[in-house]
């Protein structure tokens, strides 16, 4: 199963790069998928690649949602 996570670019270089915010950590991702893309975006990453751009309410919505998996692992789901 693959997995992609929400992460808001924070900046952009001249090489198309993007140092996103992922849940308090900082990456740098390539924006090749989503040219479109711009500084305060929030877009999906997917093995160090832009995926997808969102809106910030899906983002926040699918964040709540992953910072829940430690709560579900403990309940045996």
């Amino acid at each position: 199963m693959c997995l992609a996570i929400p992460a808001k670019i924070i900046r952009i270089n001249v090489e198309q790069l993007a140092e996103v915010d992922i849940l308090g950590t900082s990456r740098q991702v390539a924006l090749d998928l989503v040219p479109q893309a711009k500084v305060g975006d929030f877009i999906l990453v997917h093995a160090g690649y832009g995926i997808e751009v969102v809106s910030e309410q899906y983002a926040n919505e699918t964040l709540e949602l992953i910072r829940e998996f430690p709560e579900l692992a403990g309940e045996g789901v």
